[in-house]
């Protein structure tokens, strides 16, 4: 069903005195049904009333747009009315006359009969006929605002805005007039759309409640949706079973906020050559088929292009060398697995924090998941046929390999094992292998399959070692798989810098999605201070059709490495999040209970956007919506917790604020 109101991907950038932007709003996307009443909320400055202007059509979006009834907003109109904090009568006129005002200006077409009609009419659903003749000089504070509703609904609108229209108001009136426009609503099917900061009223008054995070930047935090039936009683409201702890979450999101607005970045007063603060960088990477970004920077020149004249590619034994070398200082970047800047920033394994950030997803997809050739000679074909086999031994401890805890490697093998009722800690034992060592610990028989990046399956299915029983495609489509780490200290300290290497790798990202270029790039990181693997079984997948070492002919998998098309590179929350939610689910990390400071600090979008509006790139962000697995499992972005508790099989859940460190730094 196609929505009544759609706020399609808003972005507002105001140009400043000195030249520069300041990005207000970043990626706002919402879509209201007809007669739904939804509030934002968040703090003073963070956007609510500059996106309130723009839906009004009062104001432009820098980049997306309004759509109301499939038809875009491209100024104010009657479709759409306002209703301010300020009131805005004309102060000589009366009652009557201010809201005629708006009735002779839409409705000039109709009788003066008719006109007056709609007039008194809206007079009398405000109950104010006794102050009909009065001017705004001789009302009170709610009488003035109820002329300004009257004045709103006599021109009869599809989408009522309303920018805190009861903030000035004593409780007493401010309740009073709550009540009336909920009947109102109610009896006329009005769809609303309210800015507020008040928590108590926007859970009186809101079918959904959309939380916009601090400026720069904001964003939609959190939607909260408000299951308390209609018509709503104030008493009813505040009896409701799921009133305080909507309004706990409610404040604890305003209260993350507020914390997070102490946080700011600290710029460097050092300048580099090239107007860069360093050009000389260590940045480490795993003999992996998806470092080709890494390589193509670096063989095409595109780090020099940007100004990192003196770049060194630090192939690591293990992505646990990687996490120590970027913690250390040893490494300025690196190519991490996907969990590891949260995992390092939340301290896993009761290491301390170390605050890392990523602002570039360096590919997706790429993995796959091999068993024993002995398993498929067993007739093992599918989870369901693995879960048998390994039950029919239960005598013997099978062991998986996986290469990093917090990897989405661990995270999607333990996801597929879970989804087919094989516990992953209880039926079968997983261990930490770095990729290179795989398929040499499969043929010792050591492990009895892996979860690995290319080209180590392909490699055992070249030497007839294992068969692939699923590919990530299989498990989810599309998902986030290397990211580029740097600690948030580098980042606050070679700011310029930071925002040029990810220029650097998002070029070479588009590289290497170019098809054209595979064979080239294949030969590049062929070499033996790359990856260093025979091209022979570096090809499926990457160029190649995929060859699962079954009896089925192999495949054309055109997305298996993917590195820049589909909104690859930003660095997505909504992704990040599922991130934490798996690490929770088997106690690899607590559940943070401030996770959205979290993801905002870790996950640097506005980095990657200021990238991609300097190389004239769209830089567009994937959709914030829930998503579906393999397995039909809905994951909500607005709702983890309740995903969360809701697994079937999962480790103790422990959900605590975290505290990443006490740093508050500023401009």
């Amino acid at each position: 069903m196609t929505a009544f109101l759609e706020v399609d991907h808003v972005d507002k950038v105001f140009p400043l005195a000195n030249g520069g932007r300041y990005i207000a709003l970043k990626n706002i996307h919402l879509e209201i049904k007809q007669g739904e009443f939804v509030c934002l909320l968040g703090h003073s400055g963070c956007g609510k009333s500059t996106l309130l202007n723009i839906v009004a059509g009062l104001d432009k979006p820098t980049q997306g747009g309004i759509i109301l009834e499939n038809k875009q907003v491209k100024e104010p109109g009657p479709d759409r009315m306002v209703v301010f904090q300020n009131y805005s009568l004309l102060p000589w006129k009366t009652v009557r006359q201010n809201i005629a005002l708006a009735v002779n200006q839409v409705y000039g077409n109709k009788s003066t009969k008719e006109r007056r009609a709609i007039v008194e009419e809206h007079i009398n659903m405000v109950n104010l006929r006794q102050a009909a003749d009065k001017r705004p000089v001789e009302l009170s504070g709610g009488m003035k605002q109820r002329v300004a509703i009257a004045r709103a609904l006599a021109i009869r609108p599809k989408l009522l805005l309303l920018d805190e229209p009861f903030g000035a108001l004593d409780a007493l009136t401010r309740g009073s007039l709550q009540e009336q426009l909920m009947k109102i609503c109610q009896e006329h099917k009005l769809t609303c759309l309210m800015v507020t900061h008040d928590a108590d009223e926007a859970l009186l008054l809101a079918d959904r409640i959309v939380m916009l995070t601090n400026g720069p930047e904001s964003h939609v935090g959190q939607i909260i949706n408000v299951p308390i039936p209609r018509p709503r009683q104030r008493l009813e409201v505040v009896n409701h079973p799921s009133y305080y702890a909507l309004r706990g979450d409610i404040v604890y999101f305003l209260n993350q906020q507020k914390k997070a607005k102490k946080r700011q970045v600290k710029a460097s007063a050092i300048i580099a050559g090239n107007g860069l603060e360093k050009i000389n960088l260590e940045i480490g990477f795993i003999p992996l088929t998806d470092c080709a970004p890494l390589v193509v920077a670096k063989e095409k020149g595109l780090f020099a292009k940007h100004g990192l004249t003196q770049v060194n590619l630090v192939r690591e034994p293990s992505w646990k060398a990687i996490a120590e070398g970027v913690t250390s200082g040893r490494l300025d970047a690196a190519q991490m697995v996907a969990g590891m800047p949260l995992s390092l920033s939340l301290g896993m394994g009761n290491q301390p924090p170390s605050p890392t950030v990523t602002a570039l997803t360096l590919s997706r997809n790429g993995n796959a998941i091999t068993l024993s050739k002995k398993f498929y000679e067993q007739g093992v074909r599918t989870l369901a046929d693995f879960k048998a086999a390994i039950t029919q031994e239960s005598d013997r401890v099978h062991t998986l390999g996986m290469v990093h805890p917090s990897s989405m490697h661990n995270l999607m093998l333990r996801y597929w094992l879970a989804s087919g009722g094989i516990d992953p800690d209880l039926d079968v034992k997983l261990t930490v292998i770095p990729p290179p060592q795989m398929v040499a610990n499969l043929k010792a028989g050591n492990i009895d399959g892996y979860c690995v990046g290319e080209p180590w399956n392909s490699r055992a299915v070249y030497e007839n070692l294992g068969f692939v029983i699923a590919t990530d495609l299989d498990i989810w489509q599309s998902h986030l798989e290397k990211v580029l780490g740097v600690k948030e200290e580098w980042a606050n300290k070679y700011p310029e810098a930071h925002i040029a290497l990810v220029k650097a790798l998002m070029e070479a990202c588009e590289y290497c999605d170019d098809r054209r270029h595979r064979e080239e790039i294949l030969q590049l990181i062929c070499q033996p201070n790359y990856v260093g693997s025979a091209p022979e079984y570096t090809r499926p997948g990457f160029i190649d059709p995929y060859n699962r070492g079954t009896n089925e002919p192999p495949e054309m998998l055109l997305e298996y490495n993917q590195f820049y098309v589909n909104k690859t590179n930003c660095p997505s929350r909504v992704e990040g999040l599922w991130i934490l939610v798996q690490m929770a689910r088997w106690g690899i990390v607590p559940f943070p209970r401030n996770w959205i400071d979290i993801l905002d600090r870790v996950r640097r979008n506005d980095v990657y956007s200021e990238a991609a509006r300097q190389l004239n790139l769209p830089g567009l962000e994937p959709e914030r919506t829930s998503f579906q697995l393999s397995d039909g499992s809905v994951f909500s972005p607005d709702n983890p917790i309740e995903y969360l508790q809701g697994l079937k099989i999962k480790r103790e859940i422990k959900i605590e604020e975290v505290e990443i460190d006490s740093l508050v730094v500023s401009l």
